[in-house]
């Protein structure tokens, strides 16, 4: 018998007065997850963890700010086009944050904290503990999608489709009933390239140098090109391809080639008490 991903029957848990949004609480659950992790492994190359703590307490909102920004600058039509709400904007928990807004504003943060005062490590080394971190908050928080039921693929029969209501169906797509769950994809690839991070030897040995996060944007945004391409949720087109794309392309390229040419001359940063960030 075929089976499918079913949606989610509701996106909220009704406590008395208070009402919870699963959404919410995937973004929270992952906030939480790369915080800890990214303390682990800054301890271990010799930092304070306490720094970890005190940046995120203006790394988080801002990066949700841009992040919020981002997808709103990038989707307009639902917000200020025909029959949109401006206020909308402003309904975070429904969905509806842009990873590269938020890694914009966060990094922007980040980076101004670390030039601001004496840290114990560098910039570079604070990406570099970061990255796998980060990539584990995305795909937790990527589930969130799945809860609002939103942010699917083109039409699928295959075993893998993500059941749809009708009510959420665009324009065009209303007589088919399941899609590809892209952000099912998009959760497996962040968590792969988290623990390819976590598990090569190799990446244990360039920590600190900024290497691991070029990594992490360059295969990210590799993998985000081919998620993009058969998603069928409004956006805005350049050439005929959607905007996130050209996006992911630019990033994939770039940091790439800087990851490239790091390696070719990477600086070994501080290290853990074995000669390896475990």
């Amino acid at each position: 018998m075929r089976t499918f991903i079913p949606t989610p029957s509701s996106s909220t848990l009704e406590l008395g007065f208070f009402t919870v949004h699963y959404y919410a609480l995937c973004i929270l659950l992952g906030i939480f997850v790369a915080i800890w992790t990214t303390r682990k492994r800054y301890e271990r190359l010799g930092g304070d963890s306490n720094e970890i703590s005190d940046l995120a307490i203006y790394l988080i909102p801002l990066g949700i700010i841009g992040g919020r920004i981002y997808h709103v600058i990038t989707s307009p039509q639902k917000y200020f086009g025909s029959g949109g709400s401006p206020l909308a904007a402003l309904a975070i928990w429904q969905g509806g944050l842009g990873i590269w807004g938020a890694i914009s504003a966060g990094a922007a943060v980040a980076y101004f904290y670390y030039r601001k005062g004496r840290r114990s490590l560098s910039f570079a080394q604070f990406a570099d503990a970061l990255a796998p971190g980060l990539l584990l908050a995305q795909g937790i928080g990527r589930f969130g999608n799945w809860f609002n039921g939103e942010l699917f693929g083109k039409p699928t029969q295959g075993i893998w489709g993500l059941q749809i209501p009708v009510a959420n169906r665009p324009i065009g797509f209303e007589e088919f009933s399941t899609f590809q769950p892209t952000f099912l994809f998009e959760a497996l690839w962040c968590f792969l390239i988290a623990l390819i991070i976590y598990r090569a030897k190799f990446f244990k040995r360039i920590i600190g140098s900024g290497s691991i996060f070029l990594f992490y944007v360059a295969s990210y945004s590799f993998g985000r090109l081919f998620i993009e391409s058969i998603r069928i949720d409004t956006a805005n087109l350049i050439f005929g391809l959607r905007l996130n794309i050209w996006v992911a392309g630019i990033l994939a390229i770039g940091a790439g080639a800087f990851f490239i040419h790091h390696l070719r001359g990477r600086k070994v940063g501080p290290r853990g008490a074995n000669g390896v960030l475990e």
